[in-house]
């Protein structure tokens, strides 16, 4: 959440998950894949996978595209094409209010901090560009991450601008902290992109031709709703 969570009742935004009968994806991915499909004339089928066999899923044929949240790194882009930016991403540290490092103005300021990601994404990975930090070994979802900050586990969390601002909400004791251009983390990316199969050029413009279609203010309240509608 805010980018894609399953729930258990069907909505007239939701989506059926064909492999988990009696569930519904929704979401902020949800939706956009909503619009790409309806400007495709084509009904959107989602499927669950484990996010580190996404790609390979893909390859394999099992899906046709991949709208999670997922951003077009270079060494994703050996592998799979990826969309025009749906969503722009920036990374910053969720940390206690009470934490020392609440007010840390640049990603230095967390030398000796204990740093927690979520395994095989950039989460996990950048904490590595901090001098000194102490990288706790990944764990399997933000969700896992949040109880980790929550339990004083973790100093903080690695996590983007727009998937902390819901669980702020939820978590009144927490806080994001962000950093000026040139003091926090380089990402190699612009923001999440659909992926697609190399070979699926006509695919990919089909899609980047549909992305068109959805002004940035109509982005960003897709987005606003998604985060007021996530699970808490």
């Amino acid at each position: 959440p805010p980018n894609n969570w399953q729930e258990d009742h069907q909505t007239d935004t939701n989506v059926a998950i064909e492999n988990l009968p009696g569930f519904y994806a929704e979401g902020y991915d949800v939706q956009i894949a909503r619009v790409i499909a309806k400007q495709l004339g084509l009904t959107p089928v989602v499927v669950k996978l484990e996010w580190s066999g996404l790609i390979q899923a893909l390859n394999e044929g099992q899906i046709d595209v991949i709208i999670a949240g997922m951003a077009d790194t270079a060494e994703r882009r050996q592998s799979i094409n990826f969309s025009d930016p749906y969503s722009k991403v920036t990374y910053g540290v969720l940390v206690k209010k009470s934490s020392s490092y609440a007010g840390a103005t640049s990603i230095a300021d967390f030398a000796g901090a204990s740093l927690l990601g979520q395994k095989d994404t950039l989460y996990d990975t950048v904490i590595d560009q901090i001098a000194g930090v102490n990288h706790l070994p990944a764990v399997d979802s933000v969700p896992a991450m949040i109880a980790r900050l929550d339990q004083d586990t973790a100093d903080g969390l690695v996590i983007d601008g727009e998937t902390a601002q819901g669980y702020l909400n939820t978590y009144p004791d927490f806080t994001f902290v962000s950093f000026a251009e040139g003091k926090g983390f380089s990402l190699g990316f612009v923001g999440s992109c659909v992926g697609i199969r190399m070979d699926d050029t006509k695919l990919l413009d089909a899609v980047n031709a549909a992305l068109a279609t959805i002004p940035q203010d109509q982005r960003d309240q897709m987005k606003a709703t998604a985060i007021a509608n996530q699970p808490t």
